[in-house]
């Protein structure tokens, strides 16, 4: 006699989330000179300051779209951003 499949309901510790959408990744770029690139990160600014003045004198043909917080979310992309910009960097910096 076969057993019948278990099925296990985890629950988080850190409580209830948000559903999210997934999706594939995106192709790579070739080249970033000349894309619009969107700069969007939270955290410390002594570190994300460092991190944006460092992206920018080492690519000085991108077109830096820049969005700082300096909670604990990143700032979403608006559907305009997300249309025009070729390009994301996201992240949490503490």
């Amino acid at each position: 006699m076969a057993e019948k499949e278990k099925i296990y309901k985890c629950l988080s510790p850190v409580g209830n989330t948000e559903p999210v959408d997934i999706h594939p990744l995106a192709p790579r770029l070739d080249k970033i000179d000349g894309k619009e690139i969107c700069f969007s990160i939270c955290g410390e600014p002594d570190i994300t300051i460092a991190l944006e003045k460092e992206l920018k004198t080492r690519y000085p043909d991108v077109n830096w779209t820049i969005k700082k917080t300096y909670g604990t979310n990143p700032v979403r992309l608006s559907e305009e951003e997300m249309k025009t910009c070729q390009g994301v960097i996201q992240g949490v910096s503490w």
